[in-house]
């Protein structure tokens, strides 16, 4: 592993920390200011961390407590002073109104590294769709990776 692939290994774990502690400032510094989202609830796009800050919180507010995000299949590449990732998360707890749900989310994120600091300038989630019906694909327990 490259010092800069464990340095991106790093970042997402930490990322993924912020998430599940819910700590919104600690979660936008991994964000750079012109960062793209791109998520599975409208709209199209979050352009610029403000944005993307205020559907992190809508995200947050959709829970009682805690938030559970496993990350799985993590791959990652690196060179130069730009990296891509892309990984399935595990996202489970409490929602508001009792529901009590797990969903599998794919996520790509692409990084550029600046002043030795690498930043997240792209990220896409998105679920999987039954093209046939337009509901939201679960997948069973044969369908879960390892």
């Amino acid at each position: 592993m490259t010092t800069y692939e464990s340095e991106i290994r790093t970042l997402l774990a930490s990322r993924a920390d912020a998430q599940q502690a819910k700590d919104i400032d600690r979660l936008m510094s991994f964000y750079a200011a012109d960062a793209v989202y791109y998520d599975v609830v409208p709209p199209l796009r979050f352009t610029g961390v403000e944005e993307i800050r205020g559907n992190f919180l809508r995200w947050f507010d959709g829970y009682v407590g805690g938030i559970s995000l496993e990350t799985h299949d993590l791959t990652l590449a690196a060179g130069g002073d730009a990296a891509f990732a892309h990984m399935l998360h595990l996202d489970s707890g409490e929602r508001k109104g009792g529901l009590q749900a797990s969903v599998w989310v794919r996520e790509s994120v692409c990084l550029r590294r600046s002043h030795g600091t690498w930043a997240i300038t792209h990220e896409h989630v998105s679920v999987p769709v039954d093209p046939a019906t337009m509901r939201v694909w679960l997948p069973s327990e044969r369908d879960q990776p390892a």
